[in-house]
Order: structure tokens, then C-alpha cells, then sequence
């Protein structure tokens, strides 16, 4: 079957779409929050009995106990008597939302209202007393009835009590009542006068988890002049402080995903742990829409709205109250907050009376559910159409192109394997252009590869014609003369055009052997300047009648690879100059380095290269050598490409200031960050 036919066939099931595209959608989100349930249940599991280990040993809150709950601050108040910068301000309606608030037997009478907050040392009180003046304190007079705050901190073996009282607003410490006039400055604050009564903001120690905390806000009662010293009091007596154990949300963010949110409560339904991740999910700007992508967000909203319709009614749920009642949540299902956002709820018990609650955010299974139908009802049965004819031109489109290029490749290379000529550039940057690409650069190399060949097998027929016409013509004149001089000189002849055959074949191995123990050779990285100053210095050493010298750095020059294979091709690069230069001529090997490179150079005076050669020079059987070097076989700068390409490197040659230099690039390798 063609591929116009199949894309054909193809673009016909897309007629199914519309049909079915909102009994999948509806589906698909049900089974999505099927799947979703159980595996927040799964994980509830897992979290509650991490939550159990990290709560062993920690003491419940037993029901109906009476309670001052704690928030916790990320800094701590600013102790000027007002409630702007504790939790719970609202600055839009500036008041404060207070946690407890208790009144006296008579309703019409003043009102104590307060808030407690801790940090790691101290915990916060702001109290509040609404509907009276306050009667300060006076020095002169101290039995005179006034307003003032009794803190007691109960603990198994002793309590403690402190007196807060003051003569004007302002700074306050507390003093101890059973030593008169003894103040204890480690319980400071400041009272303040604010609208319709007054307001103390205290810092005190924090107490031991296992204490109780309680206080008395009292005043002097209304009462005839003659009657007795009567007080009104209002505040918890004696409660057990609760806040959230930072510890245990740091351990609990580490086991929820992005849009979840996790609770541990208490029996009665104090929060002693909350932990929630955002969802990562990014709203685009409108303004960056395009109109298709506007049409579908439309209908992305309005398919939202449809399947929460079939959803079940979710329960209520403020997310942010420190006190949640675990008996009306459901065991699992869907809650609202207040931001109108719903979640999915689970439930799990701790062995200790405790409960925790984990809900994941339903945005991420509703944009799923809502991107495919969204996609399908802002597609109509035209486009869709429309879409069809289109595949069928690109399938066209298509075969043409690969018939093209099929038909190229097979023109480019004859029956018998021979490269007949290149293929045509291609343009386009899609995968056929990449694969068109690569076709041409495999039919170059291939031509390369038989050009290289072809020369090689000339030159190496050039190379053994001339030992072998040797041999040939001394055995047929040693057969021919019975003169003693004369086969010695013919024998001689001969062992000299041996040798040079088994010189050719040996630097044939050479070069075979080395590109054979490239797959064996084990990389490192080192020094390369310390390589090239030491070996150059062994160079001068060995060779009085020439002055080598190394011009670089000593050290500091990072490469990765092999340097016994990186000092052999030093060794053929300083042997070649050794053959071009005059005695007492001047070699230098020479290492720059750049971000990117090093480049290991080697200049000798002398004769000049050829031009048509500067390329051709690291290919076997070529030399440039006359008179007495002149059967040289050329061997020695193709090893020297051959290990530089190993290396990923290149090598280059040309003439400079009255000699040749060799230049060798390689990769450099950055220095570890210290």
C-alpha cells in the first residue's frame, strides 16, 4: 500500500472525532480521578506512616482540652502594641482576626480577645481588650483597683506566675508577684491604647511543649464607692499550647508532588503540620494568544465547566484555618476552597489518635481532559476536511521527494560499485534534506576513499618497480657471468633492492600497527607543556650539531589523551626537521593555548616545501628529499596525521620565514574549578 493511500485512510477516522470526542473526554476524566484516588490514597498511606515515625514519642492533644494555638512567624513582631504584622491581618479591612475570645458573665460587658505566635525561642501574645478604659497603675497608690494581665506557666513540677501591669501605655515588663517589685525582664512587650479599649503585645519565653499556659485579663468591677475590692477577670486559666512543628512539614514537602497539600491534625482537629506545593502549571498572557489559541482556550473553559457539572457537589474546605473538624470532612472525595479551586481528599488515620489529610488539585486532570476536547470543538468538520486534502498533498509531495532522491542515489554509483558523480545539493532542512545530505557526503568519501586508493596502489607500484627491475636485472646477470667480482656486485645489488622492499613493507606495518593500537591506547589527561619542554630538552641532549630549543609555557597546558603517542609524533616531526636543517640550524618546537585549542608547532630552517606539496606531504610514499635521502619512503608524517587525528586534532605544514613549520592542533581541556 502506498503512502498516499495510507495517509487517505488515515485522514478518514478523523471524521470519528467529533462524535466521540466528548463521551472520551467525560470518560477519560473519570478515570483519571478514579486512578488519581487510588493513588493518593497509596501515598496518604506512605506519608501517614512517615508522619507516625516522626510523631512517635510526641504527646497528643487529648479532646476537648483546652487550647492557645500557636502560629508560627518567619520573623518576629515588631513589640509596638498594634497587630499589623502578626498572621491574620487583614490590611484591606485593617483588623485583626483573632483565635479566641471570651467575654464576662455580663454580655454587655468588656471583651478579651487574643493571639499567640512562636518563633524557635520566644512565643508572642497580643491581647486585646474591648468595651473599657484602662485604670492604669499608680505608684503612689498600689492597693487602687487597675487593669492588668496575670500569666501563669504550668509545668510537672512547678508554676510559675508573673504580674503585667502599667502606670501609662508604653513599654511593659512583667514583675513577680511573690517578690514585690522584682521586675523580669525576660517578659517584655507594649501596651497600647487603640479604639474602644486597649491592646499589650508580650514576648516571653517559650515554654516546654509539655507545659500549660494561662492568663487573666482583670479589671475593678463597677460597684458603689463603699463596697469591697471586687475584680472582673476574662482569659483562659490554663491551656496547652499547640503550634506546627516545622521539622515535620520539612520532612512532609519532600513527599508531596506540585498541586498537592497535606494536613496533620490533632483528635480535636488542631493543625500541627501543613504543607502545600503550588501546581506548575503557566497560564499564558492573553495578549500572547493567537486567535486559534483563544478559540481553543474558550472552549477549554467551557469543556471545565461541563465536566465539573457531572463531577459530585464538593465539600467545603478553608485550607488555611488552623483548626479543621475531621469528622465533616469526607473520607474521599472532592472539596472546594475558598479560592474556588477544587482538590481531591483522602483521609488517613494515625495510630495515635492523630489524622492525616492529603488533596491534590483537579487542574492538572482537567486540563488534560479539557485539551482534547478543546482541540476537537475548535476544529469543525471543514477543517478537518481541509486537513484530509492536505495530508494527501504532503503524501504526494513526499514520494515525489524520496523517488527523487532514489533515483539520484542510483545514478551516482554504476552496477560495479564505481562513483559515476555527486548528487544534487539539497535545500530543505526537514529529515529528507538531512538524509539527501548525508547521501551526498557518503558518496564524497566514497569517492575520496577510491581516489586515496587508486593513488595509493600508483604510488606504491611506483615504489616497488624500481627494487624489483633491480633484483630482476642482477639475478639475470648472475646467471650470465662467472666473473667472482662481478656476482659479488650483482648479489649486493640485489640484498640492497631486498632491503628496500622490506623497508617499504615495514613502514606499511608501521603505520598498520599504529592504527591498530589506537583501539587499545588508554587516555588521560596531562600536562602537554611539561611533555613538550622535557622531550625537547632530550632532543638538544642527543643532538649537539643542531640547536633545539622549546619556546612555551612550562606548565598549565591541560590535554586529554595519549602521550606516548603525542611524544612519538614529536619524535617524527623533529626527525623530519633533523633531515632539513644545516648543522648548527636552528629547530624550535613551540605550544600555544587559547580557551578552546593548544597548538604544538615544529620550525626548521632550511630548504622551503613545495606548494602543490603542502597538502599532500602527510600522505604515504611522499617526500620531498633529494640526493642522499632521496628513497626515503615518506612514512613518518603520515604516522603524524594519523596520531593527530586520533587525538581529534589536525595537522598542517608551511613555509615560514626561510624554513617550514609544522603545526599540530589539538582540543585543550579547561581546568577543574577549584
Amino acid at each position: 500500500m502506498t503512502l498516499k493511500r495510507q495517509l487517505f485512510i488515515a485522514s478518514l477516522l478523523m471524521l470519528l472525532i467529533p462524535w466521540a470526542g466528548l463521551q472520551f473526554v467525560l470518560e477519560l476524566d473519570q478515570a483519571l480521578r478514579d486512578q488519581a484516588a487510588r493513588q493518593l490514597h497509596s501515598q496518604a498511606g506512605r506519608t501517614a506512616g512517615f508522619a507516625a515515625e516522626q510523631l512517635a514519642g510526641t504527646p497528643t492533644v487529648a479532646p476537648r482540652t483546652r487550647v492557645i494555638y500557636a502560629d508560627l512567624l518567619s520573623r518576629s513582631p515588631n513589640l509596638d502594641g498594634y497587630g499589623d504584622d502578626w498572621p491574620g491581618y487583614d490590611e484591606e479591612e485593617s483588623r485583626q482576626q483573632w483565635q479566641g475570645t471570651q467575654r464576662t458573665t455580663n454580655k454587655d460587658g468588656p471583651e478579651v480577645s487574643w493571639q499567640a505566635a512562636v518563633d524557635q525561642t520566644h512565643l508572642y501574645l497580643l491581647i486585646r481588650v474591648s468595651g473599657r478604659t484602662a485604670d492604669f497603675f499608680n505608684p503612689g497608690n498600689p492597693r487602687h483597683p487597675h487593669d492588668q494581665i496575670q500569666l501563669q506557666v504550668i509545668n510537672e513540677k512547678q508554676t510559675t506566675r508573673r504580674l503585667i501591669r502599667t502606670q501609662a501605655p508604653g513599654a511593659i515588663n512583667a514583675i513577680d508577684p511573690e517578690r514585690e517589685g522584682s521586675t523580669d525582664y525576660r517578659i517584655s512587650g507594649y501596651w497600647q491604647a487603640v479604639s474602644n479599649g486597649y491592646q499589650a503585645e508580650l514576648r516571653l519565653p517559650r515554654p516546654a511543649p509539655s507545659s500549660r499556659l494561662g492568663f487573666q485579663v482583670t479589671w475593678p468591677a463597677e460597684r458603689p464607692a463603699n463596697s469591697g475590692d471586687e475584680r472582673v477577670s476574662a482569659g483562659p486559666t490554663s491551656a496547652q499550647i499547640v503550634t506546627r512543628m516545622p521539622q515535620l512539614e520539612n520532612r512532609l514537602a519532600a513527599m508531596i508532588a506540585p498541586g498537592q497539600g497535606t494536613w496533620v491534625l490533632e483528635p480535636d482537629g488542631w493543625v500541627i503540620a501543613r504543607q502545600t506545593r503550588d501546581s506548575e502549571t503557566d497560564e499564558p498572557e492573553f495578549d500572547s494568544l493567537s486567535p486559534l489559541q483563544i478559540l481553543e482556550r474558550i472552549s477549554l473553559n467551557g469543556l471545565r465547566a461541563l465536566v465539573s457539572f457531572y463531577q459530585p457537589e464538593p465539600s467545603r474546605l478553608n485550607a488555611e484555618t488552623y483548626r479543621m473538624d475531621a469528622g465533616e470532612l469526607p473520607s474521599q472525595g472532592l472539596v472546594r476552597h475558598r479560592d474556588g479551586d477544587t482538590y481531591m481528599l483522602v483521609k488517613q488515620p494515625l495510630d495515635d489518635g492523630r489524622m492525616l489529610v492529603l488533596e491534590e488539585s483537579l487542574d492538572q486532570l482537567l486540563a488534560l481532559s479539557g485539551s482534547t476536547l478543546g482541540s476537537v470543538i475548535s476544529r469543525s468538520v471543514l477543517l478537518i476536511v481541509g486537513l484530509m486534502l492536505v495530508l494527501l498533498g504532503y503524501a504526494s509531495w513526499l514520494s515525489w521527494r524520496i523517488t527523487r532522491l532514489q533515483r539520484a542515489v542510483s545514478a551516482s554509483v554504476d552496477d560495479d560499485g564505481r562513483v559515476l558523480g555527486t548528487l544534487p545539493p539539497a535545500k530543505a532542512k526537514d529529515e529528507l534534506g538531512d538524509l539527501s545530505r548525508q547521501f551526498s557526503q557518503m558518496v564524497d568519501r566514497l569517492q575520496g576513499y577510491t581516489d586515496y586508493l587508486e593513488s595509493f596502489s600508483r604510488r606504491l607500484s611506483h615504489e616497488l618497480k624500481t627494487p624489483v627491475a633491480v633484483v630482476r636485472s642482477s639475478l639475470e646477470n648472475l646467471g650470465q657471468t662467472t666473473d667472482p667480482a662481478d656476482q659479488t656486485s650483482y648479489i649486493e645489488r640485489a640484498r640492497s633492492a631486498t632491503d628496500r622492499l622490506s623497508q617499504i613493507l615495514q613502514g606499511m606495518s608501521e603505520a598498520a600497527r599504529l592504527e591498530q593500537s589506537f583501539d587499545h591506547a588508554e587516555k588521560e589527561t596531562f600536562d602537554l607543556a611539561e611533555v613538550a619542554s622535557q622531550t625537547t630538552l632530550a632532543y638538544q641532549e642527543l643532538d649537539p650539531d643542531h640547536r633545539i630549543h622549546y619556546i612555551g609555557p612550562d606548565n598549565g597546558c591541560r590535554c586529554h589523551g595519549s602521550p606516548e603517542l603525542l611524544v612519538q609524533l614529536l619524535d617524527k616531526l623533529v626527525d623530519n626537521a633533523r633531515d632539513f636543517t644545516p648543522a648548527q640550524g636552528n629547530i624550535e618546537v613551540r605550544l600555544t593555548q587559547n580557551a578552546r585549542q593548544l597548538e604544538l608547532s615544529v620550525f626548521n630552517e632550511g630548504s622551503s616545501l613545495p606548494e602543490n606539496l603542502a597538502s599532500d606531504i602527510f600522505s604515504p610514499f611522499v617526500s620531498v628529499r633529494t640526493g642522499q635521502q632521496e628513497g626515503h619512503l615518506g612514512q613518518g608524517l603520515l604516522i603524524v596525521r594519523l596520531i593527530a587525528e586520533h587525538h581529534n586534532g589536525q595537522v598542517m605544514a608551511g613555509n615560514e620565514g626561510g624554513g617550514v613549520r609544522f603545526r599540530v592542533v589539538l582540543p585543550s581541556r579547561p581546568r577543574p574549578e577549584s
